[in-house]
């Protein structure tokens, strides 16, 4: 698992260092690589709105996640972002999808506003949320930002459940 790791992070680099460009990370034209940490919420609930890494043991129930968003910038600061996530909630399999904009004020705060949704094994009602995230981007390089931030996801399906979820969220993000 380490050289997996080791290899996509230096492929990942390799990509990076061949196809830089001038001006800034968020400027029309760029794409966006970006994977997250969520802490804050629980259960069954809080993973089916999951596009990031997770690992979570409560209640002799170990519940991982992995996942990953990708973006184009369409215009200066502004760009349209996709997700997918995959979870194990101890067994049962959780299918995350997710479409939404991510805005930088000042090329340097990122606000984000998205629709997701799940299918999870054996459960007749899916989740669907609408996400609301703000935060900061630390700009280590040109092309690698670390993005501490808070998320509220707001259920969209009653059924599934009429609790929102609060996240404090570290977003890693790669731009091309």
């Amino acid at each position: 698992m380490k050289k997996i790791l080791t290899t996509f992070l230096a492929t990942i680099g390799f990509v990076a260092a061949t196809i830089a460009q001038d001006g800034n990370q968020t400027d029309k034209g760029s794409w966006l690589i970006e994977a997250n940490t969520g802490f804050g919420g629980e259960g069954l609930t809080a993973h089916s709105a999951n596009t990031g890494f997770s690992l979570i043991s409560t209640d002799n129930a170990t519940i991982w996640g992995i996942g990953g968003e990708g973006g184009y910038f369409v215009a200066d600061d502004l760009a349209l972002k996709a997700g997918l996530g995959y979870s194990d909630f101890d067994g049962l399999t959780v299918f995350t999808y997710k479409v939404g904009a991510k805005y930088y004020v000042i090329s340097s705060i990122p606000f984000q506003i998205d629709i997701t949704g799940a299918s999870i094994q054996d459960v007749t009602e899916n989740p669907l949320w609408l996400g609301l995230q703000g935060g900061y981007a630390f700009f280590l390089s040109d092309h690698i930002s670390v993005e501490p931030g808070l998320r509220y996801n707001l259920s969209l399906n009653e059924d599934f459940t009429d609790e929102g979820i609060f996240e404090f969220r570290i977003g890693f993000a790669l731009y091309f």
